[in-house]
């Protein structure tokens, strides 16, 4: 069987990404429903294609697992979807423990104080207008993603970017969780950050993986290793 060329299956990606926000700023539902819960398992088919290491592979399908459960509008499964995320979000911190550089201390130490801030200041104003019930989950998810958003930096500038994004992303649906005033198109403002988030993650893993497949330190945790182991909707849902 021959297998598609791997830049086949990422202009499939793209054109999945430009059909899914199309049909959000189109407002055509069926689109998006169609769209939606075909990005991340193309955007894992190119990872494998690229012999990328299977744990990317797993935190993009657990990605899909939540944009699956965000389609529908209900608490159990925007709590199931925010599981999945959070599963995903543990694979890449395993992800980034493993192909991290270390940063400058000076640099470390800020960035930890500029995450840890915008953790504190982003839940401390959300909690208030949470329901009661969210704000447990909502706290401690918002702790692993933005542990993840800070872990991407050791990657580089792509992974560091979509960390952010993706933290972007997430306080976007926090702030409609919480009945927070919204974006002119929030679902689209959701989506097209989260896309992106995951692409620049996915890019940035799989560059820091290809430099150790040919011989490069890429951090001190690998020194030992030469190569490595094989309210709107909720992030515009319906």
């Amino acid at each position: 069987m021959r297998w598609p060329a791997p830049r086949t299956v990422l202009g499939a990606f793209g054109l999945a990404a430009l059909g899914d926000l199309l049909a959000l700023l189109a407002d055509f539902g069926p689109g998006h429903a169609v769209c939606k819960p075909l990005l991340m398992p193309l955007l894992a088919a190119y990872v494998a294609l690229r012999k990328g290491p299977r744990l990317l592979i797993a935190a993009l399908l657990f990605g899909w697992g939540g944009d699956t459960f965000l389609l529908f509008d209900a608490e159990p499964a925007f709590l199931a979807g925010m599981g999945s995320f959070a599963a995903g979000h543990v694979c890449y911190l395993v992800l980034f423990k493993r192909y991290g550089a270390r940063a400058p201390r000076a640099r470390g130490a800020g960035l930890v104080a500029a995450y840890a801030l915008a953790l504190i200041g982003t839940v401390a104003l959300l909690w208030p207008d949470l329901p009661a019930d969210m704000r447990g989950p909502v706290a401690g998810y918002s702790l692993l993603l933005t542990a993840m958003a800070f872990g991407a930096t050791t990657l580089g500038p792509a992974a560091a970017a979509g960390g952010a994004l993706f933290l972007l992303s997430d306080t976007l649906i926090a702030t409609g969780v919480a009945d927070w005033p919204q974006l002119p198109r929030p679902d689209f403002a959701i989506m097209i950050t989260y896309i992106a988030a995951q692409f620049l993650l996915a890019r940035g893993v799989l560059t820091a993986h290809q430099r150790i497949g040919t011989g490069t330190a890429v951090s001190s945790a690998d020194s030992t290793t030469t190569t490595p182991s094989a309210t709107t909707s909720p992030r515009a849902g319906t």
